[in-house]
């Protein structure tokens, strides 16, 4: 008779492992869905004005937050500094927003400021997001940043 408790007490705690486990792998798992407007692959962005920056994100159950991420490409990506002059730096960007609460949000602001004496050059722009879940989609443009650059119009 022992033998037969153990076994129904055995059986009964690996079977709430085997459902809490179930559970856990039915959750969210999908991926927020990121769709940038602007800037645009190749975009080529004005030294010493804002950037123009629009997406809309999406997710099926709730998203979280978003970051955006902007550093030099000089050097195929091996992130050493490129030495044009002592009177540049290299433009680097990292700033998150939230977004909780949201299944959708539209995004459009001008808070991405290049310095005037950054370097001219290839850099990546990044875009991150994260679901409630934990979740995170990314895409990744290359722009160029120029003295010869587009500005935007702040009314847009």
């Amino acid at each position: 008779m022992k033998t037969i408790i153990k076994f129904t007490v055995i059986s009964l705690v690996m079977a709430a492992m085997f459902i809490s486990c179930d559970k856990k792998d039915s959750g969210d798992t999908t991926k927020p869905v990121i769709n940038l407007i602007e800037p645009e692959e190749g975009d080529v962005l004005l030294i010493g004005s804002d950037v123009h920056f629009e997406m809309e994100l999406s997710d099926d159950e709730m998203l979280h937050s978003y970051k955006v991420e902007i550093h030099n490409n000089f050097d195929g990506h091996s992130h050493e500094t490129k030495a044009d002059s002592e009177d540049t730096v290299d433009f680097s960007f990292d700033r998150s927003w939230d977004v909780s609460g949201k299944k959708n949000a539209d995004i459009h602001h001008h808070e991405i400021i290049i310095p005037e004496n950054a370097t001219p050059g290839d850099y990546h722009l990044t875009v991150f997001c994260t679901d409630a879940a934990g979740n995170e989609s990314h895409v990744v443009i290359n722009i160029e940043l120029s003295h010869e650059g587009e500005a935007h119009d702040h009314d847009e």
